[in-house]
């Protein structure tokens, strides 16, 4: 029998450098120079003009392609979705989205706020959230440490 679980995760840090030495590393294909899970992020080949389709490889062996849905630099966020995976997910889809947010006053002024969350379809389980929290959580510790050396 399966356990009932949220179909979402919801992951936060505080990472204490500027949103502009912070934002300059979310780009998809970026995210092997600071995730430390990856073994390489690169653009597919072969895909339209249109889309932005990346290739995450980690190290554990994992590939996915990963398309961009939306971007805003105004607004300081991307979307994403998972394409394809090998070996294949036990669920169906999950769109992702990750924000950052200037941090204006306050004690931490100067710093960055940033969220990453990631909406799963109903058949994903308890274990691929707890999965995905802590991917997540590794993933923004790692962010911090690259993007607070000066």
């Amino acid at each position: 029998m399966s356990i009932p679980t949220s179909t979402s995760v919801v992951e936060s840090a505080v990472i204490r450098a500027p949103l502009s030495h912070v934002w300059h590393h979310i780009k998809l294909q970026n995210f092997s120079s600071f995730w430390s899970a990856l073994k390489s992020s690169q653009f597919v080949k072969g895909t339209s003009d249109e889309t932005d389709v990346v290739q995450w490889v980690f190290k554990d062996g994992t590939q996915l392609e990963v398309k961009q849905e939306e971007h805003s630099t105004i607004n300081h966020y991307i979307t994403y979705s998972i394409i394809t995976a090998k070996p294949e997910l036990s669920y169906s889809s999950v769109l992702s989205t990750i924000r950052c947010y200037a941090i204006t006053s306050g004690e931490l002024e100067g710093s960055t706020f940033i969220e990453w969350t990631g909406n799963f379809s109903s058949d994903a389980d308890a274990g691929v959230i707890q999965d995905a929290k802590f991917k997540r959580r590794d993933a923004l510790a790692d962010l911090a440490k690259i993007a607070t050396k000066k």
